[in-house]
């Protein structure tokens, strides 16, 4: 039996009967009784909710309480999306995809002042709050508090050490897709600058790409060093592209450091890309002059809670024994930083 099918019968759209199945307040309650009523009429039954469903509809007669999902970090603060646009665009796509499947998101500091971690599991019983979606930690090696283990968890990110489903760039595959990019524009000394945080933050991947890459296709891991730097650093970085003279760069770190390569490079006359052609891999690289890979914060927020909603619809709850990792790759921004590519090509 399928959704189409109770659409037909019914005159509605199949999204329709979908957020009325997951008993969406989007949907009239006169509407959601209709479609239940059809689903057990036909035999359909999606999840093990339908009864309950059915129940709530025909004895209540009022609206049935909306789902929730608390979000969570282990940070020192308490909504450290709001003070990272990258991490805001993150928990915005996550908010509206939780909107579409019919589940509130409700943030909730736990470390608060005075918060202990069975206070907080109270908090999250007493509102039946089954599931969470982490933003992770400052420590990557943090591991995720004992105490709440018990619910499904979907983490964003690397950090955190307790294997945990959760969702991450695909940082390995964006630098290998911006070194293929520069390779076909004719590019042949790609240099890579590294933030420290970036390099923590990618489990090395980014660096296991360049040499991996270089190895491949030059036949050795080291046409140029590796350059890792805090941020940018002036004087080192204009000491290496002097010293192993690079014909383009593949710049990592974070995306308000952007503004500062910018800076530095109009301050030595160096431009980009007639002089050295630059690539920007970060969080977010559009409405900057740079080329580059921007990560993907919406699909990265919309997969974190269908990863989410699935462990709660086949009662995953608990630390899982095998994680369910998935990967974002980031997206191409064609910027002024590099030159175009030929028409062969």
């Amino acid at each position: 039996m399928s959704l189409r099918r109770i659409a037909a019968t019914l005159d509605l759209s199949p999204s329709a009967v979908s957020l009325a199945l997951r008993n969406s307040p989007k949907i009239p309650a006169a509407t959601r009784q209709r479609v239940a009523a059809e689903a057990e009429r036909i035999g359909y039954r999606p999840n093990a909710k339908l009864k309950e469903l059915m129940s709530q509809l025909r004895h209540s007669g009022v609206q049935a309480k909306e789902a929730c999902i608390g979000v969570i970090s282990l940070y020192d603060t308490p909504r450290p999306w709001e003070r990272s646009l990258h991490l805001t665009r993150v928990f915005d796509s996550m908010q509206c995809r939780a909107d579409e499947l019919g589940y509130r998101l409700e943030p909730l500091w736990l470390r608060a002042p005075g918060m202990t971690l069975s206070r907080f599991r109270t908090i999250l019983d007493t509102r039946g709050i089954q599931a969470l979606l982490c933003f992770g930690s400052p420590d990557l090696l943090e591991p995720f508090p004992a105490e709440l283990d018990h619910y499904a968890i979907v983490t964003q990110g690397l950090s955190i050490s307790t294997p945990l489903n959760r969702v991450t760039s695909h940082f390995y595959n964006d630098l290998t897709a911006a070194l293929n990019k520069v390779h076909s524009r004719g590019y042949r000394r790609p240099g890579l600058v590294l933030g420290y945080y970036e390099e923590q933050r990618s489990a090395h991947a980014y660096t296991s790409a360049y040499l991996g890459w270089c190895e491949h296709i030059f036949g050795t891991p080291l046409v140029v060093p590796v350059l890792r730097t805090n941020r940018v650093e002036e004087k080192p970085l204009i000491q290496w592209l002097h010293t192993h003279k690079p014909d383009v760069v593949l710049f990592v770190h974070l995306y308000d450091a952007l503004g500062e390569l910018q800076a530095v490079l109009k301050r030595n006359g160096i431009h980009a890309p007639e002089d050295l052609g630059v690539v920007a891999v970060s969080q977010i690289v559009e409405d900057t002059p740079f080329t580059g890979m921007q990560q993907n914060q919406k699909l990265m927020g919309t997969w974190a809670v269908e990863l989410l909603v699935g462990r709660i619809l086949n009662q995953d709850f608990g630390i899982p024994t095998n994680p369910r990792i998935e990967m974002v790759e980031s997206r191409w921004v064609e910027g002024k930083t590099l030159r175009p590519p030929s028409r062969t090509a």
